[in-house]
């Protein structure tokens, strides 16, 4: 019988057995010190893989006894593509560097494959820490660093393993409803709701988002409308096409729209100049992220940002204090009026 396959724990001399290597080999990769025993980055690769197949557990007091530190700390990031994750990157860089560390960063497309493989490759590298920010799957990324005793930390999306912080998805999406729904009865006389566009159903941002939309409407005495909520993922062209079929479908659009991220606001501006709605009078818009240049789209939008230079503290804060109890840390976003 394959030792495996077996109830107990696999131990290191399964790993090499699998492997086809010796236990000083994989002892070597778990511990962050194959390079000073020159064992390739291949073979490196395939023992931490196993490691995390295999389910196996590194004994982290020993780990953390081991003498010969990278200094390298790692980050994976979703996208480049709003200021949002381009602000992360640029902090986190520099609060690393400030702590003498060296910072590395790739980009995963909210790919869970990539994701696995950037950590493996960090993990080659024998950074001391990694950043999962974003990710799409985060508790098998901290699975896979602790078979190799590096810890990990959630930024943006929580995880249930490791320490994380988040904004306050709950409580800027309430506020920041509020104030479309108060601005929509100002400028049309009566109350009506909004239309919810972006992001994944399934993952904790939106899903906290859109509650924190539903209870504003609830306290506004308003019925949400099912038919507007539109989590059709965060690319423009998803938003833009969302937007679409919602018009083919009724030619009572609303009136307010709470938009999930500046990328979906370039695909909802698209489908307006496009299409031709709202030519005579643009709708009353919030957005949860920020960017300067919306000030060009007029007075009628209302922006919630996340305030990165404190979720960047926070994270330092965790690794500087050693923490590895996976509490979740909230940081409360900043509402920008840009009118």
């Amino acid at each position: 019988m394959n030792r495996t396959s077996q109830t107990k724990r696999p131990t290191i001399y399964d790993l090499a057995e699998l492997a086809g290597t010796s236990a000083s080999a994989v002892s070597a990769v778990l511990n962050g010190n194959w390079k000073k025993r020159r064992i390739s980055a291949k073979l490196a690769e395939k023992i931490t893989k196993l490691a995390e197949e295999q389910g196996y557990a590194l004994n982290m007091q020993a780990s953390a006894l081991r003498r010969d530190r990278s200094k390298i700390i790692g980050m994976i990031v979703p996208k480049y593509d709003n200021r949002y994750f381009g602000s992360i990157v640029e902090q986190f860089e520099a609060l690393a560097r400030e702590r003498g560390l060296f910072p590395i960063v790739t980009c995963t497309r909210r790919d869970p494959a990539l994701e696995l493989e950037a950590a493996r490759a960090m993990l080659s590298y024998q950074v001391d820490c990694l950043i999962a920010t974003g990710a799409t799957d985060p508790d098998r990324v901290m699975d896979l660093c602790s078979a190799a005793g590096v810890r990990t930390i959630n930024l943006d999306l929580p995880g249930s393993r490791a320490p994380s912080v988040i904004s306050d998805n709950y409580g800027g999406a309430l506020e920041l409803t509020r104030r479309v729904l108060a601005n929509c009865e100002k400028e049309y006389g009566e109350k009506t709701p909004l239309l919810f566009v972006g992001g994944r159903g399934s993952d904790h941002n939106t899903v906290e988002r859109v509650r924190g939309f539903r209870n504003a409407h609830a306290q506004a005495g308003i019925a949400v409308d099912e038919k507007l909520v539109l989590t059709c993922g965060y690319a423009p062209e998803k938003a833009e096409n969302a937007m679409n079929q919602l018009a083919e479908r009724t030619s009572n659009l609303p009136r307010g729209m709470f938009v999930n991220s500046t990328i979906s606001l370039e695909g909802v501006m698209h489908w307006i100049r496009r299409s031709g709605h709202y030519a005579d009078r643009m709708p009353q818009l919030g957005c949860f992220d920020w960017d300067p240049f919306v000030a060009m789209l007029g007075d009628h939008i209302e922006m919630m940002r996340q305030d990165v230079p404190k979720m960047l503290e926070a994270v330092f804060s965790i690794i500087d204090s050693g923490v590895t109890d996976p509490t979740v840390v909230q940081i409360p976003p900043i509402v920008e009026n840009i009118g």
